[in-house]
């Protein structure tokens, strides 16, 4: 998305005389090299991967009660080994997609040699023990080879932990295993600065919402939803605000600081209107999230776009909802339809005339 973005600006800015093809090309091919980037070839490479190891295992579980006792660790052993060994060749031969296949088959296949190994010799663990060794087992792999690869794979697996966890504990709280999904996310986001894998943030920013989220599903009250309300709202301005001493460093990060704290905000918000069955205690949490809405696309709407589109969304719903909540049981269905017309109507306007004023600011024509 972003590079067909970056084109169409290019393209735009060549015909215009403001930049000249050749330095364009150059800048898309500078952009296409990085490891963070999107590449069809790279994705194959990982699906195949992927394929050949689960074929692999495949045979060796069907033929697992003849093959000798000792012959089944040590052939685990090393394929693991031969697939990380062939990965640290890649590198050394600037083969970096050939080297991320063998890192993710060889990190799949300890995950289900583990599994295999503790089935054979009758080895006592339960699930989440299995999945947090198989976790740490990427993380190492990612952190000792650089591997953006491996880093996306731990973050898939910490969301299988937490599946994992929610299903065993049926969604109650467990003073140690609770704790395993955030500390996976932070760990993480460690590892996309020390991989400059930026497409895993968004595992980790998405399940340390989920697992806040969950929190208040545990608690159910007033004081949990305000202060999931206030973490995200108060996270927002620290990385929107220009005065906050952590601003440059959310910026550094991208979009996403101001994206994620905002949308933990909007959950608790909207988390807090099941708190109240009045009306004015619902109309007062209405107004804070219409007026939280728009300090939202004021602040970071002109640069970031995620932010202003959450916005709209977020001011959009709240509106509708007072709407039905008030007005809309006065008048009626087909009154509240009316009315709701008219408010979308106002809403696209203004949108309409906020997108112009961005554009212009940004010096280019609506």
């Amino acid at each position: 998305m972003y590079r067909g973005r970056l084109e169409r600006d290019f393209r735009t800015w060549v015909e215009k005389g403001l930049l000249d093809e050749r330095t364009a090309a150059a800048m898309l091919d500078e952009l296409d090299g990085r490891e963070s980037s999107f590449n069809l070839g790279r994705v194959l490479m990982i699906i195949a991967a992927l394929m050949v190891s689960a074929a692999i295992l495949l045979v060796v579980a069907s033929n697992w009660q003849e093959i000798p006792r000792l012959a089944r660790v040590v052939g685990l052993v090393a394929l693991i080994w031969v697939f990380h060994l062939g990965a640290a060749i890649c590198i050394m031969r600037d083969a970096s997609r050939l080297a991320a296949a063998f890192l993710v088959a060889g990190t799949m296949t300890f995950g289900a040699a583990v599994s295999l190994v503790s089935q054979m010799y009758n080895i006592s663990g339960d699930t989440l023990s299995f999945m947090a060794l198989w976790f740490g087992a990427a993380c190492v792999t990612a952190a000792l080879f650089r591997s953006p690869a491996s880093t996306v794979v731990a973050g898939f697996l910490s969301w299988v932990f937490f599946g994992l966890y929610l299903g065993e504990f049926d969604g109650r709280w467990d003073a140690l295993w609770a704790w395993g999904a955030p500390m996976m996310a932070v760990v993480t986001l460690g590892l996309v600065y020390v991989t400059k894998a930026s497409q895993a943030r968004h595992l980790a920013y998405l399940l340390l919402i989920g697992w806040i989220t969950w929190i208040y599903f545990v608690r159910e009250d007033t004081t949990t939803a305000t202060a999931i309300a206030v973490v995200g709202l108060v996270g927002f301005l620290t990385a929107a605000l220009p005065a906050s001493p952590a601003f440059n460093l959310a910026r550094a990060a991208g979009p996403a600081p101001a994206f994620y704290t905002f949308l933990l905000g909007s959950i608790g918000l909207g988390l807090l209107h099941l708190e109240f069955d009045d009306a004015a205690g619902r109309l007062a949490i209405g107004i804070v999230t219409m007026a939280a809405a728009v300090a939202a696309i004021a602040l970071a709407g002109r640069d970031n776009g995620a932010v202003r589109y959450l916005g709209y969304a977020v001011l959009a719903l709240e509106i509708l909802y007072l709407s039905f909540e008030t007005v809309g049981t006065i008048l009626g269905t087909s009154g509240f339809f009316l009315l709701s017309g008219l408010i979308v109507a106002a809403l696209a306007w203004l949108v309409i005339r906020l997108e112009r004023r961005f554009s212009g600011r940004n010096g280019v024509e609506a």
